[in-house]
């Protein structure tokens, strides 16, 4: 994610290009795990809370989804803001390892966690925690609900099981609605978590930093990166509620049934 960039003076020159893959292996690696988590989370709060209304019996309410979104998405800031800490400062660091340039503030990821701990403490591996909740609590309800509902206007209510065509569509478009809703914030937590990293700390805290963005490069800067983030967005969601369609099909029915789409 390139909302990491300020204002012209700050900007990054792109990452590092010797570890390139480590930086592409890291958010793979980590966005798989994080999106188990809040897969997992999101199934069991529906089930929690459809068995506290009426007994585990009927579908699920939009309230009912956007609340286990929320849920699913706040579960994964424990988890995942150090990795995102050391994702992001490996990303905008702007020195090279090629001829005769300086050398990279960081070496690689368990350097840069190691790094941050001993400059920072343990509380530098959850600077930028409070947009990310704000990010992800939101744009996962957001993302959820989207999903339910685009689902429920496709599908005849005479078939039994999604059709596939159906689950690829509202997956792609709740990927883009989720990142519309969490764009915002994601500019705001990448600046945090890199302020002070090569110069003097610019913001005092979360609101100072909202408003010297707004005031230096205006209200605009916040959706700079949408575009990029919905056209990511699109494909890869298509994937990822059809493999979660797929599979939790194959858990419930036994894989001896008939496909579930």
């Amino acid at each position: 994610m390139w909302s990491c960039s300020g204002p012209p003076s700050g900007h990054s020159k792109g990452p590092d290009p010797n570890p390139e893959t480590v930086h592409w292996s890291i958010s793979m690696c980590g966005s798989n795990i994080f999106k188990g988590r809040v897969f997992g989370t999101y199934r069991n709060c529906l089930q929690c809370l459809s068995q506290a209304r009426c007994g585990g019996t009927g579908p699920n309410t939009k309230l009912e989804v956007f609340f286990s979104g929320l849920a699913g998405g706040i579960a994964q800031i424990l988890v995942m803001s150090p990795g995102d800490i050391v994702k992001v400062r490996l990303q905008c660091q702007t020195e090279s390892k090629r001829g005769g340039s300086s050398k990279p503030k960081y070496q690689g990821p368990v350097h840069c966690l190691l790094s941050v701990i001993k400059e920072e403490g343990f509380r530098g591996l959850y600077r930028g925690v409070l947009p990310l909740i704000l990010r992800d609590g939101p744009s996962y309800s957001t993302y959820f609900l989207t999903y339910s509902t685009v689902c429920e206007w496709l599908t005849d209510n005479r078939k039994e099981k999604l059709d596939w065509r159906v689950v690829m569509l509202a997956g792609g478009l709740a990927g883009m609605a989720g990142w519309t809703v969490g764009t915002p914030m994601d500019v705001i937590k990448a600046r945090l978590q890199m302020d002070g990293m090569r110069e003097t700390k610019r913001y005092k805290g979360f609101f100072h930093c909202i408003a010297e963005t707004v005031r230096v490069e205006g209200a605009g800067v916040f959706f700079r990166s949408l575009g990029i983030n919905c056209l990511r967005a699109f494909p890869v969601n298509m994937v990822v509620f059809y493999t979660y369609e797929v599979l939790s099909g194959f858990l419930r029915a036994g894989p001896k049934s008939d496909p579930p789409l």
